[in-house]
């Protein structure tokens, strides 16, 4: 049989999709990448708020059309909509022949076997199984999605910080790092591969450690990475204020091959929405963090996201975010609206925001980031980028690809034109010209 997979949400679901192809690939499965020509469809969803979970619904009912129209055997749906709705999919949508928990992707073979067994015998009862996430093993050999260049290192599952809003921690568990020596193994794999460029991600990489070894080992981590693979980045997404230490300032400081950008997901200023978040740390905690990082780290690239409506947020409350985003000048920023999700202390809080006004305060936020972004590419007119290219555009006759400053798929690009074609995975150095929006626009300096 021929499996099509449709994957959905973050780089940390992207890499349980990874798993589970090379799981099927070991086990003689093909797969295709056109889910027309598909036997059976592996759906990965993402559950972690109301858009995410109306696209994952909206793929399953997609694929569920060439079930009746096209000759599909089979659906199986797995990832956090699986792991959050498991009693009503079956129900809802009897389209679907098989469920995975987030703590069963490595039964994915058995899941696929099932649906050719009811194939034959339609009095077998749906596959569905949802292993203890917690105890799930973590990790695991796999078929990188990504472009071969670059990767991404998921080091920890779960998360411990309870914030108001999330259904992480009851979707994929409590906090667990990965040991050190596995992710170091796996560094060496991605390595051999032609990874140029690797991002440490987790629901929370700054706790790494902290569950196995009884404190933060993040920067004991990524400086063994170094030391121990030649990958030529290293970059941070995903990083808790409250957790940033000295010894890893230092490290990104002195490293040179850990690039100075760091993703520190905010969520808000105001100290009485931070409380009402239950976020730890106060305003003045952050901005000490911030100052910090940039005295030390003094080319540092900061990216940050925001929630904006979280209830009982003030008119008050939303102007002291936007002084702040005035005053701190991020590099990168990305703004949500708050989304009231089920078994979350938030969404039954009072004074729920009006969604309109939810929707203002956004645009107002992220046209502030716009002109700030703005004045931020100027300043970088006539500099020398380090761009790792991606491809070359045959239309505009031109390469793209991403600096040390940009995070793939989140962040913008670099366009440049060069004497000659420059393969895919390869560091040039541009210099820039223009700059339209979030993107820069440049020439390649070629050696002579």
């Amino acid at each position: 049989m021929k499996i099509g997979f449709v994957s959905l949400g973050c780089s940390k679901n992207q890499m349980d999709t990874e798993v589970m192809l090379h799981e099927l690939m070991s086990a003689g499965y093909e797969i295709t990448p056109e889910e027309t020509e598909a036997d059976i469809v592996v759906i990965n969803t993402c559950g972690f708020i109301e858009s995410a979970k109306k696209e994952a619904i909206d793929n399953i009912l997609d694929i569920a059309w060439l079930k009746k129209h096209n000759g599909l055997k089979g659906i199986v749906v797995t990832g956090c909509l699986a792991e959050r709705y498991r009693e009503e999919i079956f129900t809802e949508m009897p389209e679907v022949d098989a469920l995975l928990g987030v703590g069963s992707i490595h039964n994915i073979v058995e899941a696929v076997e099932s649906i050719s067994a009811r194939l034959k015998n339609k009095k077998l009862p749906k596959y569905a199984s949802f292993e203890d996430k917690n105890t799930v093993r973590l990790g695991g050999d796999r078929i990188l999605t990504t472009p071969e260049f670059y990767s991404y290192i998921k080091i920890a599952e779960g998360c411990d910080n309870r914030c108001a809003y999330c259904a992480i921690p009851s979707i994929r568990g409590r906090f667990r790092s990965r040991p050190m020596e596995d992710l170091i193994a796996e560094a060496k794999q991605l390595e051999a591969l032609g990874v140029q460029e690797l991002n440490v991600i987790a629901q929370d990489i700054t706790r790494y450690g902290q569950d196995l070894y009884g404190e933060y080992r993040l920067h004991e981590l990524l400086h063994r990475i170094t030391a121990e693979t030649e990958i030529p980045w290293l970059r941070l997404l995903y990083c808790y204020p409250d957790k940033v230490t000295d010894e890893l300032i230092a490290e990104i400081r002195d490293n040179p091959r850990i690039v100075k950008y760091i993703d520190l997901p905010l969520q808000h200023i105001s100290d009485p929405v931070l409380r009402a978040m239950n976020r730890h740390g106060d305003s003045a905690h952050i901005r000490g963090v911030i100052e910090k990082l940039r005295r030390e780290i003094p080319d540092l690239t900061l990216r940050t996201t925001f929630i904006v409506g979280f209830p009982g947020e003030t008119e008050e409350d939303f102007e002291t975010l936007c002084r702040f985003v005035e005053e701190t000048r991020f590099d990168r920023m990305g703004v949500f609206t708050f989304s009231p999700e089920e078994g979350t202390p938030a969404a039954e809080m009072e004074n729920q925001i009006d969604e309109q006004v939810k929707q203002d305060r956004m645009d107002i936020l992220m046209k502030l980031q716009m002109r700030i972004n703005a004045e931020n590419n100027e300043k970088k007119l006539g500099t020398v980028q380090r761009v790792l290219v991606e491809d070359f555009d045959p239309v505009s006759e031109a390469h793209f690809g991403r600096s040390a400053a940009d995070a793939p798929d989140i962040d913008g690009k670099v366009y440049f034109k060069a004497d000659r074609r420059i393969a895919p995975g390869s560091m040039v150095d541009v210099k820039i010209r223009d700059v339209v929006d979030y993107d820069l626009y440049g020439r390649a300096i070629m050696p002579k």
